[in-house]
């Protein structure tokens, strides 16, 4: 059986040399997306990957169900965050601004580890950088209600069975595509948040994979 994760497997996923982090996220992307691709600039966004360990050492991260009265995606599973505003002077504040705003959080106890690769969203012309940072203590939730319907958590080990993952068709802009998610606390999460956690996934497997050879 191997071992749990910890914050010093999370930070060497982090920093692969020579990891393909748009193969890893495409495993997760539906296909075919029906989207083109739009002349205009997209607008920057950021989402918050936040990570905690609880009185086991086990690893967690945060997701929030999107409140079902919202309108872009509504009633979706998604990582706390949103668009960048002219005070933000960089994707991390913007990461960090939004996930206190969202769910309540400290923001002096969110320590930075890193970034994945950035995501163009097609729905809503967004280029969102996923920002991962640690959490210093379990955090106390304290949702925004006009936003989030519920924030749950799952743990980074459990990230790795591929019995989590799944695929079912769906209809996207009038194309039926096959959509891969990851069935996690009874939701499906499936879309931009199921590619960002593809590449979480990929990097955590190779890091890994890496650690066994080293130790080998």
């Amino acid at each position: 059986m191997s071992k749990r994760l910890t914050f010093h497997d999370l930070r060497r996923a982090l920093r692969l040399d020579c990891f393909d982090a748009r193969a890893a996220q495409g495993l997760m992307a539906p296909k075919p997306r029906g989207w083109e691709k739009r002349a205009s600039p997209p607008k920057q966004a950021a989402v918050m990957i936040l990570v905690f360990a609880d009185a086991g050492a086990s690893l967690h991260s945060v997701l929030t169900l999107r409140n079902a009265d919202l309108r872009g995606h509504s009633g979706q599973v998604s990582f706390p965050g949103g668009g960048a505003e002219p005070v933000d002077r960089d994707a991390l504040e913007t990461a960090r601004r939004e996930t206190v705003e969202e769910i309540g959080i400290c923001a002096a106890r969110v320590q930075p580890l890193g970034r994945l690769a950035n995501l163009y969203i097609p729905a809503s012309h967004y280029d969102v950088t996923p920002v991962v940072a640690k959490y210093a203590g379990k955090p106390a939730f304290a949702p925004n209600d006009q936003e989030v319907a519920e924030v749950f958590t799952f743990t980074l080990d459990d990230l790795l069975r591929p019995e989590l993952k799944a695929e079912e068709r769906r209809q996207i802009r009038g194309v039926e595509a096959r959509v891969p998610y990851y069935a996690i606390n009874q939701h499906k999460v499936w879309g931009a948040t199921a590619i960002m956690l593809s590449e979480l996934e990929g990097r955590l497997l190779r890091a890994r994979q890496i650690a066994a050879s080293d130790t080998g």
